[in-house]
């Protein structure tokens, strides 16, 4: 952001990038504790406290070297254990328990866009709460939806390919699934050779012009 030095604008993403990848992570958890799962409510991972959910390396050291590169923050949480086998439809469900994470950041890019809205509304008289709300606001779309759009991809272990998994006839599926182990190298490749920007920036600054224009900011 313009005008912003280093250090506040770490200031301003910290909150919204803690909450984007924890919300998204309970929203994983108590989607498969409804469809029969408890593993995640047996460990205490069905809480807000980050501190239950930071890994650090995805989110501190990642989004800390994106930052000083000054290239789109992302990172992501300590993945909520989920065990299908106790899955009502294991198949199915686990491709419902999926995409809870992307869907949760949805609903979170659109409170941080009200959260920006009101700020907005409150004018100059209250500058000084009024723009960090604003910048909070405008902060906090952008990482959810990046995150929201990343974690949609349809490569395992992404929820993208979680969901394909789960769409998918038995063989395919299994076809699918065996690109799991290399999903995160494919996933770094992408970023290095500038072909992830390309694939996720079209339908993030999509929807962000969208929910621009339906909050009206």
């Amino acid at each position: 952001m313009h005008g912003l030095s280093l250090i506040q604008y770490a200031a301003i993403a910290a909150l919204p990038l803690l909450f984007a990848i924890t919300v998204h992570e309970v929203a994983h958890g108590w989607v498969a504790l409804r469809y029969g799962d408890r593993t995640a409510q047996m460990l205490g991972r069905l809480t807000l406290n980050p501190l239950k959910h930071i890994d650090p390396v995805g989110t501190v050291l990642v989004p800390a070297i994106l930052l000083l590169a000054g290239g789109f923050i992302f990172g992501w949480a300590n993945p909520v254990p989920v065990d299908w086998r106790n899955l009502r439809h294991p198949k199915r469900d686990m491709a419902i328990v999926a995409v809870a994470g992307p869907l949760a950041n949805l609903g979170m890019a659109v409170v941080w866009a009200l959260i920006a809205k009101l700020g907005l509304a409150l004018g100059a008289a209250s500058a000084w709460f009024a723009v960090p709300l604003i910048l909070m606001g405008k902060v906090g779309v952008l990482l959810n939806l990046i995150l929201m759009v990343l974690n949609l991809l349809p490569l395992p272990p992404l929820d993208g390919g979680r969901v394909l998994v789960g769409l998918l006839p038995d063989k395919l599926a299994w076809q699918v699934s065996r690109v799991e182990p290399y999903g995160f190298f494919i996933l770094v490749a992408l970023m290095i050779t500038g072909l992830l920007g390309t694939i996720i920036g079209p339908p993030i600054m999509a929807l962000e012009r969208m929910l621009v224009f339906l909050v009206g900011i």
